[in-house]
């Protein structure tokens, strides 16, 4: 009964810092990889250690959030013995082999799609004329959705954002997307290098100043992006537009991405707007 007690309270200890599985524990010493409650089915990006010898204790950690948890029966935080360790470097390092082999296909799919794929012109698609942006060497399929290239800091294409009439954005599922980005214009020495979350944010942001701009994806890339520049260029006036989020989000992401780099940020004045929004009501009053 000991048993089953400390392997629902290691159970719901898991559950608690969001690692909710549902298949039986297995207590033998041993790491197991498990399927988590909210991720892709098929996955198992879940995995736990758990004895019940002795003084009872596990580790549990999910890959995809990296949530982690050591875990005792006494509540008390138990070292990992050597053989825990072990298990757990070994799984790590399985784990990135496996997603670098996911990132390379999906690499190779994002060139292959983007070779076949033919350039926009100008502002055609509905999304850049309801953005007022044009399209700077943006591509289309045949289905009449926009397509982004993205690339990691060696220039290599790495994945794919898909854009559609509506504004709806997906990427190449499995490609990677931390410390990668898209470009508009190019950069000239001594200008400034902005960095921003969207891409109609940063075409937005061109077409006013016209100066180079490194399009992030979203907030919380915004940081490895300006620290990947900041290595390529240790003098340049690096600026993070951010996003008026009325969560504050957006603003936080710029603040903390600009003191990593030695930057500067700036904010849409108007609350809920990035800029886009802001720009683009100059761009209808000068049409």
């Amino acid at each position: 009964m000991v048993n089953v007690d400390a392997t629902e309270s290691f159970k719901t200890a898991m559950a608690d810092a969001n690692i909710v599985v549902y298949e039986p524990i297995i207590a033998d010493g041993h790491l197991h990889r498990v399927y988590v409650e909210g991720d892709k089915r098929g996955t198992k990006n879940g995995a736990y250690i758990l004895h019940l010898d002795g003084k009872p204790a596990g580790w549990a950690h999910h890959f995809r959030t990296g949530a982690t948890i050591t875990w005792s029966v006494n509540g008390n935080r138990q070292r990992m013995t050597k053989a825990m360790r072990r298990q757990i470097d070994e799984e790590r390092l399985r784990q990135q082999q496996e997603r670098e082999m996911r990132q390379a296909k999906v690499a190779l799919r994002a060139r292959y799609i983007w070779r076949r794929v033919i350039p926009l012109q100008l502002r055609t698609h509905p999304y850049l004329i309801r953005k007022h942006i044009d399209s700077f060497g943006l591509k289309i399929d045949r289905h009449g959705v926009l397509i982004v290239p993205i690339y990691n800091i060696d220039n290599a294409l790495v994945n794919l954002q898909f854009i559609d009439a509506d504004g709806n954005k997906r990427f190449l599922a499995g490609g990677r997307k931390a410390g990668c980005f898209s470009t508009i214009g190019t950069y000239r020495q001594g200008d400034p290098l902005i960095v921003c979350e969207g891409w109609a944010t940063g075409a937005s942001i061109h077409q006013d100043c016209g100066h180079f701009v490194v399009v992030a994806m979203d907030a919380g890339n915004l940081e490895p992006v300006a620290r990947a520049f900041r290595m390529l260029n240790a003098n340049a006036d690096i600026i993070i537009a951010g996003d008026n989020d009325v969560s504050g989000v957006g603003q936080s992401a710029a603040r903390k991405a600009a003191l990593a780099v030695g930057g500067r940020y700036m904010i849409p004045p108007t609350i809920g707007n990035d800029w886009n929004d802001e720009l683009s009501v100059k761009a209808v009053s000068r049409a």
